[in-house]
């Protein structure tokens, strides 16, 4: 190479100072990313000046504290302790709606941002969270099923092209399963196709959309022990050429349904007699009627399935355990609890389950128990009354509920140490006739829902705009909180 001939410029050429002013112009995301790829641009990412800028553009009434006031992470540092801390609810001031309803149970609840979605028999209301407290919230009633509804999911309108002359595509659409043999799409308070195929009840949804791309698939589980695929490109409101494929196989109806990590053309059913099934539902094999790749039969009946990479995480009884998906053999009991599970959830990116029983939950690490005869878990989630049937677990944290017990307890995911208990209903004391019927955690905010014999009550709460955090006299408060007052303006935290 001729010695006068000049070596290309690498980023890495760059001094620090001028990476880190590169590194203002990148979003949070775009920041973690930077910070995975070398020692060098690692450093960069982690300059003090990124993270006081990104510390004033989520709390802009908070001036981001010196360097010479925090440790050495600095901004940093001080930056996801306070995002932490507020995802894990450790606030006495959220903002707090109540909505007054009839005495009766909602039997499922999701929460989507502004929106909470519940069903009560074969209604769905949607309550509008107002932004601002004091604001009445609104209310809308979508009654257009004509039985039970037996599941609700979620899913983006990135994923599909169904709404696309709608406008710009943002947030999700709804989906439900009823007794009334149909599957409907609602958006903007409004059902826009209804889907009909089963001979019966439809019993769940898949938890994710099949298939790569723009034409992904919805899959439903029917108590005629089929499974049928649908496409979400269809035209026509009704839907009446959406049916894809009907899967034949299960003797029993479908419990549940869940997609598969490592491929999202392979989706996984259980029966109520706990044999599983797994489906290959790719453009080649849905023509046929048959088209299982996979099948095997576990203890006890079914509580929940999750799937991660090639594995399946199922929970019967009073175990949780994983089956290798490509040779149907099970492989480890990740949890085991006597005498009986009621639910049970997982973070797959830290390896941690989570199970609730009577009286208390359990987290265990997956990884503790890949060699052990018989697994353990990390910490008992204690202090309730009756079965843990109500549990979400975030990156953040673990919520737990019981229908006999007004008050839900928030965990930290990590450790399992307490760090709330909030009082659901009017009082922190209820009588006896008080329930718990359902639970939404998303983010920053949690929604509940109880009933009386003569009163109901939907309550959120809100911790974006915490400023109070609690104060326990049996541990030290961090440093960020006794000299500071917080304030929170950005409600988007998946990117963290």
């Amino acid at each position: 190479m001729d010695q006068n001939q000049s070596l290309p410029t690498a980023i890495t050429d760059l001094n620090e100072d001028s990476l880190a002013h590169c590194a203002t112009f990148l979003n949070l995301h775009d920041i973690f990313n930077l910070a995975t790829t070398c020692k060098y641009l690692r450093q960069a990412a982690y300059s003090e000046s990124i993270w006081q800028r990104l510390f004033r553009e989520r709390w802009q009434q908070l001036l981001p504290p010196l360097d010479s006031s925090v440790a050495s992470g600095g901004a940093r540092d001080a930056y996801l302790a306070r995002l932490s801390a507020l995802q894990q609810f450790k606030f006495e001031d959220p903002l707090v709606v109540d909505m007054l309803t009839e005495p009766e149970p909602y039997n499922l609840m999701l929460l989507d941002r502004d929106d909470v979605f519940v069903s009560r028999g074969s209604s769905i209301r949607m309550m509008k969270i107002p932004k601002i407290f004091g604001r009445s919230h609104s209310l809308t009633t979508l009654n257009d099923h004509n039985a039970r509804i037996t599941c609700m999911r979620l899913f983006p309108l990135t994923e599909t092209s169904l709404f696309r002359s709608e406008g710009k595509k943002s947030g999700n659409f709804l989906v439900t399963s009823s007794s009334d043999h149909s599957i409907r799409l609602w958006w903007k308070g409004s059902c826009q196709k209804c889907f009909r195929g089963h001979s019966g009840p439809v019993s769940t949804l898949s938890d994710k959309l099949l298939g790569d791309g723009s034409s992904k698939v919805l899959a439903s589980g029917g108590e005629d022990g089929t499974v049928r695929l649908w496409s979400l490109g269809s035209s026509g409101k009704r839907g009446k050429s959406a049916l894809k494929a009907t899967l034949h196989g299960h003797e029993k109806p479908i419990k549940l349904m869940s997609v598969a990590g490592h491929k999202t053309s392979l989706l996984v059913s259980i029966a109520r007699d706990s044999k599983v099934r797994v489906w290959d539902v790719t453009a080649s094999s849905t023509i046929r009627s048959s088209c299982c790749v996979g099948l095997t039969s576990l203890p006890g009946a079914p509580i929940n399935i999750k799937c991660h990479e090639s594995l399946l995480y199922a929970a019967t009884s009073s175990s949780v355990v994983a089956v290798d998906l490509r040779t149907m053999q099970k492989v480890l009991t990740a949890a085991a609890y006597q005498p009986f599970l009621y639910s049970f959830e997982m973070i797959p990116s830290k390896s941690l389950i989570c199970t609730g029983g009577r009286g208390s939950a359990r987290l265990w690490d997956v990884r503790r128990n890949q060699d052990a005869l018989k697994p353990e878990p990390i910490a008992e989630l204690d202090g309730h009354r009756g079965a843990v049937n109500f549990l979400h677990m975030d990156p953040y944290k673990i919520v737990t509920g019981c229908p006999d017990n007004v008050d839900v307890n928030v965990w930290e995911a990590d450790s399992g140490a307490h760090a709330n208990s909030l009082s659901c209903w009017f009082t922190e004391s209820a009588d006896s006739s008080t329930t718990l019927s359902s639970m939404a955690v998303n983010g920053c905010r949690v929604v509940t829902a109880c009933y009386a014999e003569d009163l109901g009550l939907l309550r959120c709460r809100d911790y974006t705009n915490a400023s109070r955090p609690i104060v326990r006299h049996d541990e030290v408060v961090s440093k960020f909180w006794d000299s500071q007052c917080y304030d929170d303006n950005n409600n988007d935290t998946s990117d963290v």
